[in-house]
């Protein structure tokens, strides 16, 4: 089966739907799916879920989706840059479910892994433990937590082969190897596509398997959530 697309739109096209749940990788604006996020706010999905460790920034990354209020809830772990997101989640126009980043991070690679669930020290005693299953191990309590299976991932690399496989770029690794196995359907956009045995197989970082569709998203700009300039001496 050929899964490279050629573009955003036609990847996406008869996977979106209204009230599905997206898992989006990056950190900030590192490693995020731009192309699919601007094809996702050009179709107009709306009541979306979508789990991330952030919510972009104003007009960037997730929040050009938050700008057009087709997310009905996020669950994240970092949104403090994002100022539409305060506005809305205030005013009670967003669902929020905050989620510890490692947590996060291991809800979504249990749901890749078909583990329904897992006991976590973290969070114990905080507002994270309410209404959660509380258990006690060697006389230490842990809370149960609920892997993430999502309708759709959408993930940035850097590198894949044609077959899917797929490399990523240092620290842009960070959320999108787990986001892409929690989804029943994983569309990756990359900078480059290589032939099949051009990757060295020791490199490979998502096999595959794990990815359903593929698209080419170079070129792209370097965006900068915060540039600090060093005085002159």
């Amino acid at each position: 089966m050929r899964k490279i697309y050629p573009n955003a739109a036609a990847a996406l096209d008869g996977v979106l739907h209204d009230g599905m749940m997206i898992c989006a990788g990056g950190f900030g604006l590192c490693g995020i799916p731009e192309r699919l996020i601007d094809a996702i706010r050009l179709a107009g999905t709306k009541d979306l879920t979508i789990a991330s460790n952030n919510a972009g920034i104003d007009g960037e990354g997730l929040g050009k989706l938050l700008r057009t209020r087709q997310v009905r809830k996020m669950i994240s772990s970092y949104v403090g840059e994002n100022k539409e997101f305060e506005r809305q989640y205030l005013s009670g126009e967003l669902e929020v479910e905050f989620c510890p980043q490692g947590t996060l991070a291991e809800r979504c690679r249990a749901g890749g892994a078909g583990i329904p669930g897992f006991y976590t020290k973290t969070g114990v005693g905080t507002l994270v433990a309410e209404g959660k299953e509380v258990k006690t191990f060697d006389g230490e309590e842990y809370i149960l937590e609920r892997g993430i299976h999502a309708d759709l991932s959408i993930i940035k690399g850097w590198k894949a082969d044609e077959s899917g496989n797929l490399i990523f770029r240092k620290t842009a690794r960070n959320f999108n190897q787990p986001m892409a196995t929690a989804g029943k359907v994983c569309v990756a956009e990359v900078e480059e596509i290589v032939p099949v045995g051009a990757l060295d197989p020791d490199c490979i970082h998502l096999p595959g398997v794990y990815v359903q569709r593929l698209i080419l998203g170079a070129p792209y700009d370097k965006k900068i959530e915060f540039r600090t300039v060093r005085e002159a001496a």
